[in-house]
């Protein structure tokens, strides 16, 4: 997501009463060479389309062991899926309107069990469907967002909960800009529900809202967003570059833990966050959304220590990301999905990228 953001007369005001000054931008961009980024060859990339303005996408398996690849296209209201062992196109899914099973402009994607839920922004909803026939189970949501993007699902004994993303604005200024909202609106930047699924029906339920407005830590521009349930933390992409691109760490519970990570690291905009697990060790995916190339940093999961960082040979302008574990014949070892310019989808073989960065294959259990 690139959104360009004024921050309104009150929110300066506040910042300026209190003494606080945003942070300076980030230092300009360095040659990629000069920060050890290794370059790892794009396993496919899947056809590109334009017009559809690609943002995030999800795998399934299915029962036969097919792999799909699915992504949200935002400008044609709909659903892509891929083969995700050749990149192929299969089929696309839905169309434009309110209705079960329609989309306007879907963005945030997760798939988890055989469902897949998928975040609205113009709709201002999350929308479940039960896979492999998409069939619609429910929405919810409605009532709480304003202009949501991203989302990460926690699944548990009970159910699930669903952490979504709200990137509300205070309207715009006389340039059309987006006009971010003072740091004490910022409070509901995540939205927390319970959901359940019985039978052929999904709900949702609210149980939380989530934004801390202290200067430190305060999500002001927000769409990717991950967690980690066995070290109880939440990560989450903040976008403002005017003001830091970085990811806060916060718990699942929504309190801000004081941390951030990347600030150092990016040199372009944060965005898509997953976590890969190697036993109870692993490492942070992160993204730093390039014009010409995208970058992937990792970061050791514990300590946010970074561990490297890559590239491939063409995926630039990186908005989602999807990183699946799972064995298959072309992927032994998982694979990670990048969304490639809004115009298609790129796939890194796992153990490509673990040998340029000397990450280890066997994780202790």
């Amino acid at each position: 997501m690139r959104t360009s953001y004024t921050l309104g007369l009150l929110g300066l005001a506040l910042l300026t009463a209190c003494g606080q000054q945003p942070a300076p931008a980030a230092p300009a961009a360095v040659a990629d060479a000069a920060r050890n980024v290794a370059t790892v060859a794009e396993a496919f990339v899947t056809p590109m389309t334009p017009a559809d303005n690609i943002d995030s996408p999800a795998s399934w398996t299915t029962p036969d062991g097919q792999r799909w690849l699915i992504a949200t296209a935002k400008a044609t209201d709909k659903l892509v899926v891929y083969d995700g062992q050749t990149g192929a196109h299969l089929r696309d899914v839905g169309s434009t309107g309110t209705a079960p099973g329609q989309f306007m402009r879907p963005n945030g994607i997760a798939v988890v069990d055989d469902l897949v839920l998928i975040v609205e922004r113009d709709n201002h909803r999350v929308q479940v469907l039960k896979l492999p026939d998409f069939t619609p189970l429910g929405v919810f949501a409605a009532d709480d967002l304003r202009k949501p993007y991203g989302l990460w699902v926690n699944r548990h004994d009970s159910g699930y909960d669903v952490y979504v993303t709200d990137s509300y604005d205070a309207g715009e200024d006389a340039q059309g800009n987006d006009v971010l909202p003072p740091l004490a609106e910022l409070d509901k930047r995540v939205r927390r529900y319970a959901m359940t699924v019985q039978g052929d029906t999904a709900q949702g339920t609210l149980v939380s809202s989530i934004g801390d407005t202290s200067e430190a830590g305060a999500l002001r521009v927000v769409e990717s967003i991950w967690g980690d349930p066995a070290n109880d933390r939440l990560l989450i992409a903040e976008e403002d570059e005017t003001y830091a691109s970085e990811i806060k760490v916060y718990t699942l519970a929504g309190t801000f833990t004081g941390t951030t990570i990347g600030r150092d690291a990016f040199q372009a905009q944060a965005e898509g966050v997953m976590l890969r697990t190697c036993g109870k060790d692993g490492w942070w995916i992160t993204t730093e959304q390039g014009k010409q190339r995208s970058v992937f940093h990792l970061f050791d999961r514990h300590t946010f220590k970074h561990v490297g960082a890559f590239q491939g040979n063409t995926v630039a302008n990186t908005d989602g990301i999807w990183l699946d574990q799972r064995a298959s014949s072309r992927f032994p070892n998982g694979v990670l999905y990048a969304v490639h310019d809004d115009q298609g989808v790129v796939a890194f073989d796992w153990a490509s990228v673990a040998r340029q960065l000397s990450l280890p294959l066997e994780c202790a259990p």
